[in-house]
Order: C-alpha cells, then structure tokens, then sequence
C-alpha cells in the first residue's frame, strides 16, 4: 500500500516510521529544505512554514516529550532548547533511516478523493518540484496530514484608532528575536506561552514592555518540589486517579492553592476569573519575576490606540513604540478539497478521535495528525495517532461506522464546553494522560498494570506513579520494542542526572523525586 505523509515535522517523522513499520511504501512531502517543521528555527520560513523564536526552550520534559521507542540521551536538558530538539529529530530520523522517504522542497498542492474513491478509498495528491517547477499527481492508499496549526496568525477585531498608530504592530507569528527591540517601549497583547515568552525576553532589553490581558492566566512553573519537571509529577496515572474521583472543584482548589503558593496571581495582576483546570495554562518560570522587578507591567485589554500611544481598559496612556500581538493562530486544511473536506468554523472542527472526518468512515484512508492542544507533549500523542492510523489502515484496527464517530466528536465537545472557558483556543484541547489511553485501548497497546503489579512491580510502580512517558505503550501490543523495560526504569535516573553536573558529596547525598516515599509523592503532587 502506498501511503502519503505531508510534512517531515514532529508530526510527520513519526507518521513515517509508523507507515514503513507496517510495510507500507512512504512518500513524505517537505516544502522547505530539511525537517523538524516549526522546531527548527530559521530567519526566514517559508510561506505556510512556522518557526520557534530563537530563545524557545520546549515547555514540555525530554522523557514526556520523546518518541515511544527512542528516549533522548541522558546528558540532554530536561527541558531542551529548541536546537536540542532538533538535534534529537535529527538523531531519530538518522537512527530508523527516516530522510530517505522525505522529498524536500516539494510543495503538496492538493489532496483529493479518486474517482473511484467509493470503491477503493484512495486519494489523488499533486504537488510541486519547488526547485525544478515541474507539477506531478500520484495514487496513494492512505494520507497522513502532519502540517500543524501555528501557521495562521489569528487577529482579533481591530481597535478604534488601530490604522492610525505610527508605530510598528505585528504577530508573534513574526518575531525572531530581539534585535530592533532595544529601548523601545513594547506591549504585548495575550498572554499565552508566546506572549509570556516575549514579556520575558524582551523585557531584558527593551526600556518598557506592558503585558495587556482580557482575562489573566493561571502560571505554571516547568519545576515542581525538589526540582521534578512538572508533567512528571502531575502528569501520570496516579494524580489522574484522584482527579477521577475527587470534583473537579476540588482539583481546581488544590492545584490553584499550589500555584498561589509559588506566586499569588492576584497580587501580580495576573489571577483570572477561571480557575486553573478550566483553561489551558501559561508555562512560564520566570514571568513574576519580571514582573517583580518592575521590567513587566501588566495591564488590562486594549481600549483604543492614539499616533504614539495606547489607552488600555483601566483608562491609562502609555506611549509605545511597538505592539506585539500573540493571539494564536486559525488553522484549516486548503489542501484537502480546496478547504471543503474538513469545514472549519473558528477553530472548530469535526474529527473522530481529534484525527478523521465521520463523512470518510467508510475507509478512514485519510486522517489529521498532531492537531490537538494537550496539557503536556504534542509529539507522544502525535506518533500514537499514526499508529492509530497504520493500524487502521493495514485492518488491524476496526474503527466505528459515521453515526458512532459523530456521536463521539459531540460527547467531546460537549464535555470539553462544560469544563473549558469558551475560547477558540480549546477546541482541540485534550486531556494527556486520557487521550493517551484512549488511543493505546484501540490498537491494543495499553500496559496491563494489575498484571505487572503482580508480576513486575518495579515496573508498576513506573507505570502508576511516574510520568506517563510514551516507552509503555511499547511494553504490549503491535511494534512493541524490547527496551520498552528498561527504557521505563532507567527514566528516574535520565532526569536526575541530567542537572547533576557538579557532583560534590553534599549533591550525591540527594534523593530523586521518585525516590520519596510513593504515598507522600502523590500528596505533595
């Protein structure tokens, strides 16, 4: 079967793998020169291509970032700089001969149903030689769309007195780094990780930065007690059992009495009407700081704009020289049917499992890979989504009929509109730990912890109290990889030893955080 992937980002390096693993012939389409997608830092993108500011440290850990068959060397950061990721793309790509599927500077310019799509359910894809020009269309049995979602700079409705400012205005979606930013004078609109990011960073070099907010944000340090990255102490299936059983008001009451513990919202300006669970949270450590060394002030929405200067809600005037705005992005799939196979409608789509259209059931020879907003790592739930994918293809995995995929599309819906602040920034939003599962259920890879409690429980007491790191779902089921074990175990010690550089008697008398006692863990977690 011959299968297409578009783009050779985090997405689309595991959607390789997870096709030539089930013997499929792969041919992925890059539009640039090289992989790694918006990972890959570059002055100047081309169209449709994204990239990371050259400051951006990934939010995530190395070990709940990794591939399920391949962990990061241990001398790597737990939260790695953005070349650090590359590297490790490259490193992994290198490692399963990944590049020679890839045909860079390829632009795939449509994806459509073949005439006899009813029948075979293949799918007819052209794209363009970007260096020679030459346009070529081609049969494939199966397509894996890997573009991502940080591509279309989303505006909100202009201010009054907007096109009349005189000085510089543009998207995050633009900014580089911090040249030309010296001694100016700079607001910020949004507070998300991007805007949080650049508050930070152009704070150490610009004369002023202002943080304008609609609604605030709750922060989340990337260090949780005795220095444990956060998603592997949050982010695992014991704290997911008390979530479960215990109301969501209670959750939002511990987890917001934590964070004010660290820095009190209120006092810095930044506390929000919603409480910490019923929005995506800004991951940032050293935002109060900024703001406590008086280099951020924060301030309420934008009201208006004059010539050199912008009047925010609370009635204060502050002459500005530059405004950033991080207002996220839109995405949609022109691509595929020129934008009419998969309708989106301000960031709301409909997707069976976050990944194929209900009107395709009947093949479900086509899927969305990585579109999705997690509380924690995009790249883990992106390669299980391929396997989801291979596997459904090759009729390993039987996946529902149109009214069953649509009527699981809406209880998600449903469920998330009752949880989440109307935003159009939650409509893909997903739980980590119960998506992650929920996936594992339909190809069969989910680890049986009661067995292993009896039958290896060292190993259960990883799988239950540690990071819900991606090596289990290689333990079982289809393409399981025997270091999966030993991958698992050696976890603790990748993350530990990775800021022991200086090893002195007083810093190898120091515990891991998963070598406290389990019971006190899940309390102070």
């Amino acid at each position: 079967m011959k299968v297409c992937v578009v783009g050779a980002g985090a997405s689309g390096l595991p959607a390789i793998k997870s096709a030539v693993e089930k013997g499929f012939k792969v041919t992925c389409f890059e539009k640039s020169n090289d992989i790694g997608g918006i990972w890959r830092y570059k002055e100047d993108p081309c169209p449709g291509e994204g990239t990371v500011m050259k400051t951006t440290v990934i939010n995530t850990s190395k070990e709940m970032t990794a591939y399920s068959d391949f962990p990061p060397p241990a001398h790597c950061a737990n939260f790695m700089h953005n070349s650090e990721l590359l590297k490790y793309f490259r490193a992994y790509a290198d490692h399963f001969d990944l590049q020679r599927y890839i045909k860079f500077q390829h632009a795939v310019n449509s994806v459509k149903r073949c005439d006899d799509y009813e029948d075979s359910g293949r799918w007819s894809v052209t794209w363009t030689n970007q260096i020679s020009g030459k346009t070529e269309t081609g049969i494939f049995d199966g397509v894996m769309v890997c573009t991502g979602h940080h591509t279309e700079e989303y505006w909100p409705k202009p201010f009054p007195g907007q096109t009349q400012f005189k000085g510089k205005i543009l998207h995050s979606h633009e900014y580089r780094d911090s040249k030309g930013f010296e001694d100016k004078r700079v607001v910020i609109v949004g507070i998300g990780n991007s805007g949080g990011d650049l508050c930070v960073e152009l704070s150490k070099i610009s004369k002023r930065v202002f943080l304008a907010t609609r609604t605030g944000t709750w922060v989340m340090n990337r260090i949780w007690d005795f220095g444990e990255p956060y998603d592997l102490a949050y982010l695992n299936r014991c704290m997911q059992g008390f979530r479960k059983i215990l109301p969501l008001s209670w959750n939002n009451w511990v987890l917001a009495n934590k964070l004010n513990t660290r820095c009190d919202h209120g006092r810095y300006g930044l506390q929000p009407k919603h409480r910490p669970l019923e929005a995506h949270m800004t991951v940032n450590d050293e935002l109060p700081n900024r703001i406590a060394c008086g280099m951020v002030t924060v301030k309420p929405n934008i009201a208006a704009f004059g010539e050199d200067e912008v009047i925010f809600e609370d009635g204060t005037i502050e002459k500005v020289d530059i405004v950033v705005f991080a207002t996220g992005y839109s995405f949609g799939f022109p691509i595929l049917e020129g934008g009419e196979l998969i309708p989106v409608h301000e960031n709301r789509v409909n997707l069976y499992k976050y990944m194929f259209p209900p009107d395709l059931a009947t093949h479900n020879t086509l899927a969305v890979i990585g579109l999705i907003q997690p509380a924690g790592s995009i790249m883990p739930i992106s390669e299980m989504q391929t396997r989801v994918f291979t596997g459904a293809l090759a009729g390993e995995v039987h996946l529902p009929n149109r009214k069953a995929m649509l009527k699981d599309v809406q209880r998600k819906q449903v469920k998330m509109q009752a949880r989440f602040v109307c935003s159009r920034r939650h409509t893909i939003q997903v739980d980590y730990v119960n998506y992650m599962e929920e996936l594992a259920r339909i190809i069969n890879a989910r680890p049986n912890i009661a067995l292993r409690w009896l039958s290896d429980p060292k190993l259960a007491k990883v799988l239950f109290f540690h990071g819900l790191a991606p090596y289990q779902y290689r333990l079982d089921g289809p393409n399981a990889w025997p270091g999966a074990r030993d991958a698992l175990l050696g976890m603790d010690e990748r993350v530990f030893e990775a800021t022991r550089t200086r090893r002195t008697k007083e810093t190898l008398q120091s515990k891991s955080f998963t070598k406290i006692k389990y019971p006190y863990r899940a309390v102070v977690a």
